[in-house]
């Protein structure tokens, strides 16, 4: 979802639009973030009132709303950002490995699923590693 889609859903939800939401979701949707803890440190510099409870409040309201999810490690889905991996590093059992580029390994992923008939003509949003 864009910023202006989520303003929109959290007025359209009651929520009041204020400095601090406005300023945790440029930090989420910045996708420099891993965990609430970083967007809290993040945002904290820009305004020292904000309080860890209203980080996880306004995450726990985004995920809600479907435009992040706690699985992606609290990363802003933006239409914007149609890579759904970034570059990574393939270890094989001989010890060697193959990097490989996020547009590579997009395509693997996408070719690997029509392969074996899971997609049936749909694109891949993300994709979540179950670590």
């Amino acid at each position: 979802m864009k910023k202006e889609e989520i303003l929109e859903e959290l007025r359209a939800r009651g929520g009041r639009i204020t400095k601090q939401r406005l300023l945790l979701l440029d930090v989420i949707l910045s996708g420099e973030c891993e965990c609430c803890k970083e967007i809290y440190y993040k945002a904290s510099k820009s305004d020292s009132t904000i309080g860890m409870a209203t980080v996880y409040r306004m995450v726990n309201i985004l995920e809600e709303m479907g435009a992040i999810d706690r699985k992606l490690v609290c990363r802003g889905i933006s239409d914007e950002e149609n890579e759904f991996c970034r570059d990574c590093t393939v270890y094989l059992e001989d010890e060697t490995t193959i990097s490989v580029t996020a547009d590579k390994w997009n395509r693997i992923i996408t070719a690997g699923l029509n392969a074996c008939g899971y997609l049936n003509g749909q694109e891949i949003k993300c994709v979540v590693a179950n670590v």
